[in-house]
């Protein structure tokens, strides 16, 4: 997924949900749209460096929108990992690595759908094939990196994606293949884990769902810049381990 040219900042404060003030590398403060509903527990760090895209819509309230953040790697070294807060974006990344078979295990299907309607939901993706039952996938944006140096998911209680397991579920009892793909949208997370001490009931029914047959995945993003370091585009790249247990074999 292609970025129009960033613009870099530093983030002074995150409120009312959709709101940031940012400090721009010229030293003009705007405000930018927070295109996140969630908590952004660990990438709402005010002092941060930050990325926004502009428009020139006029129809806009608000032109900057909050794109990206840097944060340290943690291992105590100077380096930065990026990691995307517009959740909106997730969908066109893993739309776009579909489409171009990045997603190992879910090749080879002749449509995709989105926005599949299922019931009383509605699901990311349908992927059809005549050769094989259809597959739903949904599609969560991990962004927490606790301090133990694990990805976790969700980052709040998260009533609406407990209900997206029960569907997938539901699918996988009818012979349908129902899969939930973490995207991890934070450089700096190495493997993913239900968030058991944020959000119990999510993690009790990931673990029993999958015992019905619905399929976990995790991909990270890779970021790429120019010569100024400027983030340029967002793709799926690497393929990580999810602990659906929660258990991680030690803190690092």
């Amino acid at each position: 997924m292609d970025y129009p040219p960033l613009v870099g900042g530093t983030l002074l404060r995150r409120y009312k949900r959709f709101l940031a003030d940012v400090r721009l590398d010229d030293g003009r403060e705007v405000v930018a749209h927070c295109p996140n509903t969630g908590s952004m527990r660990a990438v709402n760090v005010p002092g941060a460096r930050v990325w926004l895209s502009a428009s020139d819509n006029p129809a806009r309230k608000l032109a900057w929108t909050w794109e990206l953040i840097e944060l340290p790697d943690g291992d105590g070294g100077s380096g930065v990992s990026l990691a995307s807060v517009h959740t909106g974006r997730a969908n066109r990344i893993v739309e776009e690595a579909l489409v171009e078979e990045k997603v190992v295990e879910l090749r080879g299907y002749a449509q995709l759908k989105r926005e599949a309607k299922i019931e009383d939901a509605r699901l990311d993706f349908r992927l059809a094939d005549p050769a094989r039952p259809r597959c739903y996938v949904e599609v969560k944006q991990v962004t927490l990196r606790e301090d133990d140096g694990h990805g976790y998911f969700p980052d709040a209680v998260s009533e609406r994606g407990r209900k997206h397991l029960e569907t997938l579920a539901r699918l996988a009892s009818q012979g349908e293949r129902a899969v939930l793909l973490f995207l991890v949208a934070h450089e700096g997370i190495d493997d993913v884990a239900p968030a058991q001490h944020l959000d119990p009931g999510y993690a009790s029914t990931l673990q029993r769902v999958t015992g019905t047959g619905v399929e976990v995945l995790a991909y990270r993003i890779c970021a790429s810049r120019d010569e100024q370091g400027r983030p340029l585009a967002l793709s799926l790249d690497t393929s990580l381990p999810v602990r659906v247990d929660g258990r991680y074999p030690q803190s690092r």
